[in-house]
């Protein structure tokens, strides 16, 4: 049988401090890179900029391919793309209930762990990383009350 995978796209937005923008989730007490999946018909390009769009309110253009990132365990690729912010103010939505800049020393504690690893590949100014993921997500994580 063939092997499926589903995808998500995430944002690295980084200020001219080179702090990272991150949004905290409405749904988990998480902060973590805007973004989340691609839709059918969609490309992860594509798909970042709607993702950036609904989460924060902002339209980026993408600067570069920062990274691909494959979670073997849970038949998943994710994108993270370096944006710049185009157009448009941060603004709340039903999916980000807080938006800040953090230095990559004073992330959050209930940072999504993943993500640490793509802000870290974003900063180096590389060329794009192509990485395996391992272990639970930070959603199963909360759940199990270790985050």
């Amino acid at each position: 049988m063939k092997k499926q995978f589903t995808c998500g796209s995430f944002a690295l937005i980084f200020d001219s401090e080179s702090r990272i923008l991150l949004c905290h989730r409405r749904d988990y007490d998480l902060w973590n890179l805007p973004g989340g999946g691609v839709e059918d018909n969609e490309s992860p390009w594509e798909a970042v900029i709607r993702e950036v769009k609904e989460e924060i309110g902002v339209d980026v253009e993408i600067v570069r391919l920062s990274g691909i990132y494959n979670k073997p365990d849970k038949n998943e690729l994710c994108f993270a793309f370096i944006c710049k912010i185009i157009h448009g103010e941060l603004t709340l939505s039903d999916e980000a209930d807080q938006i800040a800049y953090f230095r990559k020393t004073e992330l959050p504690h209930n940072i999504v762990q993943k993500h640490i690893r793509r802000i870290i590949d974003g900063l180096s100014n590389g060329p794009a990383v192509f990485s395996d993921q391992f272990g639970k997500s930070s959603i199963e994580l909360v759940r199990e009350r270790k985050i």
